[in-house]
C-alpha cells in the first residue's frame, strides 16, 4: 500500500485542545495540519490557497484530507478549481454555509459547491447536528460522489459534544486509504 500523507483542514475557530483533530495530530506527529491566517472571519479564497499549498508541499497523490465542519465545504471549492489528483478525504460534520443561521463574518462559501469530487470520500454527519441536517448532509455526499456515513446521535462531532479521540473516525479514515 502506497503511503498516505494526512493532512487535518481544521473548521472556523481552528480545532481546539480536546478536538480530535488535535489530540490525533497529537497522538500521531506526522500528521499535517492547514494553518489559516484567519480562523474567525475566514475568507473563502485564502482558505482554499492556504489548503492547495499544503497539499503541494507533499506528493498529491499520496495526500489524505481530514477535515472538518466548514473545512469541509473548502475542500469542495478546493476540488472545483484545481481538479486534483489525491488519494481520498474524509469530511466530518459539514457545515451548511447557505443556511440562514450560518455565523456571519464568512465570505464566499456560498452557495455550496455541487460538483462531483475527483477522489474518493466519505461524508461523515450525525442525526442532531446544528450546523446540517442529515438529509442535507446526505445529499451533499450523492452529489459530491461520496460514501454517508450517519453516525447518530452525535451533534456537531466536536469536542462540544463529548467526541475527544474519537477512534470511529480513525476506523473510518481507512475507507479512504488513511493509514496512520
Amino acid at each position: 500500500m502506497k503511503h498516505s500523507t494526512l493532512i487535518l483542514v481544521p473548521g472556523l475557530g481552528d480545532s481546539g485542545p480536546q478536538h480530535w483533530q488535535t489530540l490525533w495530530q497529537q497522538q500521531y506527529p506526522a500528521f499535517k495540519r492547514v494553518q489559516q491566517r484567519d480562523w474567525d472571519t475566514p475568507d473563502r479564497e485564502e482558505w482554499v490557497e492556504a489548503l492547495h499549498t499544503q497539499i503541494m508541499e507533499n506528493k498529491p497523490e499520496e495526500v489524505v484530507l481530514v477535515a472538518h465542519s466548514l473545512a469541509c465545504i473548502t475542500v469542495a471549492f478546493w476540488a472545483q478549481k484545481y481538479k486534483p489528483k489525491i488519494k481520498g478525504a474524509l469530511l466530518v460534520a459539514p457545515a451548511d454555509t447557505e443556511a440562514p443561521d450560518f455565523p456571519a463574518g464568512c465570505t464566499g462559501f456560498a452557495p455550496v459547491p455541487l460538483s462531483r469530487l475527483p477522489f474518493p470520500s466519505i461524508v461523515v454527519s450525525s442525526s442532531n447536528d446544528e450546523y446540517m441536517t442529515a438529509q442535507r448532509a446526505q445529499q451533499l455526499a450523492e452529489v459530491w460522489g461520496s460514501r454517508y456515513v450517519n453516525i447518530g446521535m452525535a451533534g456537531h462531532i466536536n469536542s462540544a459534544s463529548g467526541y475527544g479521540h474519537w477512534s470511529q473516525g480513525l476506523e473510518l479514515l481507512k475507507g479512504v486509504g488513511g493509514t496512520v
